[in-house]
């Protein structure tokens, strides 16, 4: 039998494009509110902080702040648990010194110059599922074959999958993310991922490529453990799957409601950069980075923070405060771009937003070129929207041209 639906957290809610109204009544009593007890913190509570200024606040202070969930620091710095084996090389959970170490030797691997080396994979794969999807005709489904197809076969090419195992590979990949499974199932999915991600580090460490784990071997040998360098391809998959795909969705259903902003990047691709950085603040797919724990009493947004007190930081309220721009409620692709969190912040903004933007930017300009009369296939109410993942987006969304 399948597990019931666990309740839907309220940093998640979402109405169509913009955050759900019992997220903005939360806000407006202030930029950091209570909301809860924090699970597994006894009388602790859990609060929301969804003020542009003080989610930047508390995502940028990782002295005061501590992301880890197996050993985050107390008042005396020390680690409280010991970091369990799935948890080895996940950067988001790791606080300095550790994070430092790691994040240090993998930054040359993400520059925008070092992602360029991807750039003709990334637009072969975009023509090959758009191919597949003038293949099938209209009506279409536009997640299916495209915005869900794309993501995971560049994250395969970045990390080394060979093409013959790439399709298995993503089948278990998504079967573990996918929460509505059965919970045993979900785990099976899981090791066997895992699994062969240790496989492919030995394999790179015995004979390394030109590729991303590759190149980690040979420039940093002993300086990455086994379990690290397969937790890191872990966290590459996990986060970049349904955030791309979010996007790629989501962002297209927003420009084909709003066809003057369409209109914008479809009739000037160089407009598209600045688009993009809108899209990405106005959708803000990642509902929030990982919690924060307080590592000791303060007074944030008006609020007493205590230490050991867990804090939620909403980037959908964050980037639609009107302390980041003029009237962040209107999608505007000739904004100018803003300091977004769509990324994050601090020590953990996205290790991958230059690969993200490149593959949005290929993406977008390449379905708008193929298909300038892309348009809905059903009324805009009927499009249902994905709201059980840790990134937002919609479940199915039918095309035609």
């Amino acid at each position: 039998m399948p597990n019931e639906p666990a309740p839907v957290p309220v940093h998640t809610r979402r109405t169509r494009f913009d955050p759900a109204d019992e997220l903005r009544r939360l806000s407006a009593g202030g930029p950091v509110t209570r909301v809860s007890l924090a699970p597994g913190a006894g009388d602790r509570p859990l609060w929301l902080v969804t003020g542009y200024h003080e989610v930047r606040h508390v995502l940028g202070d990782q002295v005061r702040f501590s992301t880890s969930r197996f050993g985050a620091r107390t008042p005396g710095g020390t680690s409280r648990t010991q970091r369990p084996d799935d948890g080895i090389g996940l950067l988001m959970d790791y606080d300095p010194p550790e994070h430092t170490r790691l994040r240090k030797m993998l930054t040359p691997e993400f520059t925008v110059r070092r992602m360029r080396r991807l750039r003709p994979r990334i637009e072969a794969i975009v023509t090959e599922c758009l191919d597949a999807m003038e293949r099938a005709g209209p009506p279409a489904d536009l997640v299916e074959l495209f915005a869900a197809a794309v993501p995971g076969p560049v994250l395969c090419e970045l990390i080394g999958v060979p093409r013959d195992d790439r399709d298995d590979f993503l089948r278990r990949c998504h079967a573990h993310l996918e929460t509505g499974k059965e919970r045993g199932e979900r785990a099976a999915a899981g090791t066997a991922f895992t699994r062969y991600l240790a496989a492919l580090v030995a394999r790179q460490r015995k004979d390394p490529d030109e590729g991303f784990l590759g190149m980690l071997v040979r420039d940093h040998g002993e300086e990455f453990t086994d379990k690290e360098l397969r937790g890191i391809c872990v966290l590459l998959m996990l986060a970049g799957l349904d955030n791309i795909s979010g996007m790629l969705g989501l962002g297209t259903l927003a420009l084909l409601e709003n066809p003057g902003q369409l209109a914008v990047v479809r009739d000037d691709p160089a407009a598209l950069d600045r688009g993009i950085e809108e899209l990405l603040r106005y959708l803000s797919v990642p509902h929030a980075p990982t919690p924060r724990t307080a590592v000791e009493d303060m007074t944030l947004g008006g609020k007493r923070i205590r230490a050991g007190d867990t804090l939620v930081c909403s980037i959908p309220l964050a980037n639609r405060d009107p302390a980041l721009t003029d009237e962040p409620d209107r999608l505007d692709l000739t904004r100018e771009p803003g300091p977004h969190v769509a990324f994050g912040h601090g020590i953990h903004h996205c290790l991958g937003a230059a690969l993200a933007r490149m593959e949005l930017r290929i993406g977008y300009a390449e379905l708008l070129r193929r298909f300038p009369g892309l348009r809905l296939a059903i009324p805009a109410e009927d499009v249902e929207f994905r709201v059980r993942s840790t990134a937002y987006g919609v479940e199915r969304l039918p095309v035609t041209w």
